[in-house]
């Protein structure tokens, strides 16, 4: 995987926000630089999903198992997407970072949840994506929601792993409607909720397979499969065959 490094311009201009305005880790407050906002310690403590899991959704599995498996959630599930990679474990630590940008509007946390989302693609099944210059796809907001949030978290996250990682970021999807919040909702019922609530946009529409080899739905996080399922399904319709999904965290 590439090595993540910021332009000479970004980072200059860092280092005169840091004098201005003192960045800290948004776990332990340690005072941090050059724009950062998790340290070092607190990043590496957050817990990783591992091998063995899921080979489907990421679900880390607590034993041993030498080789690839399903896991009992996954098991006569078919879903329009090749596998999805999580990368953090659902942790105290991680819910904090993620309802931090998702909830407090704490944007300066895109970036560090992106890195994290980096090291997805040391898995040697996005070796490919990585190779080919996949199109990063954030899942859409509805736009009502959006303008109360004032941003799309997924869409936050999509646009730094593509600049950190130089893959280029599409808004290939739209919410046609609202849906109620799926929080407390079950699998098939989150599916219910979503089918026809997601479509493609005018630039979904012009990617094809002559302009780009696969597509990379990114989102925060991964708990039911049934939000990044909908969207692999608008793209499966429109003849993509290399989807994958990529996510901070297994919720």
């Amino acid at each position: 995987m590439p090595a993540l490094r910021e332009p000479w311009h970004r980072r200059c201009w860092q280092r005169v926000c840091d004098i201005i305005y003192v960045p800290s880790c948004e776990l332990c407050q340690e005072s941090l630089q050059e724009g950062r906002y998790l340290c070092d310690s607190c990043r590496d403590q957050l817990p990783r999903i591992k091998a063995p899991f899921c080979e489907s959704c990421g679900e880390m599995y607590e034993g041993n198992i030498d080789s690839n498996f399903r896991c009992p959630n996954c098991r006569g599930l078919s879903y329009d997407f090749r596998f999805a990679r999580p990368v953090l474990k659902s942790s105290e630590s991680a819910r904090t970072l993620i309802h931090g940008l998702k909830y407090q509007r704490n944007l300066y946390l895109a970036c560090e949840l992106a890195r994290i989302a980096t090291e997805a693609f040391s898995d040697d099944r996005l070796k490919q994506a990585l190779e080919e210059r996949w199109t990063l796809v954030p899942v859409p907001l509805h736009w009502k929601r959006q303008q109360n949030r004032h941003y799309n978290q997924s869409e936050e996250i999509a646009r730094h792993i593509g600049r950190f990682l130089n893959l280029p970021v599409v808004k290939a999807l739209k919410r046609a409607r609202a849906t109620p919040t799926q929080t407390h909702l079950s699998r098939r019922q989150r599916l219910q909720n979503l089918r026809g609530a997601i479509e493609l946009t005018r630039a979904g529409r012009k990617l094809d397979r002559t302009n780009t080899a696969g597509i990379l739905i990114i989102d925060d996080v991964f708990t039911t499969g049934a939000t990044v399922q909908e969207c692999a399904r608008i793209f499966a319709q429109n003849l993509h065959e290399n989807i994958v999904v990529v996510t901070v965290m297994r919720g």
